[in-house]
């Protein structure tokens, strides 16, 4: 699992620095997020079972959006802030007190 958790960031992250050379910082963003929903949605057959690595790397990449773009993602606003609180609590930092 922790492998394949790194693959899959790694891959994400170089994939995002790719599209940084080309072109505004956040439609890139936007580009790797489209592209990691549809690899998720590609697994599915009826809704999305999001695996812990797809909600670290959504909740990670929500952060470079402001709040009146998020409608990119297929899943809502407040589920992504639950995420991110979660992922904190699991870690035990917070930087956005």
């Amino acid at each position: 699992m922790f492998w394949s958790s790194l693959y899959l960031i790694l891959g994400r992250v170089f994939q995002f620095l790719v599209l940084l050379g080309r072109g505004d910082r956040a439609k890139a963003a936007e580009v790797v997020v489209l592209r990691h929903q549809v690899a998720v949605l590609r697994r599915q057959v009826n809704r999305p079972d999001l695996q812990p690595v797809d909600r670290v790397v959504l909740a990670a990449l929500s952060r470079l959006f402001p709040r009146s773009s998020w409608e990119v993602f297929f899943v809502t606003p407040v589920t992504l802030l639950r995420w991110y609180r979660e992922l904190i609590a699991e870690i035990g930092y917070c930087a956005c007190r």
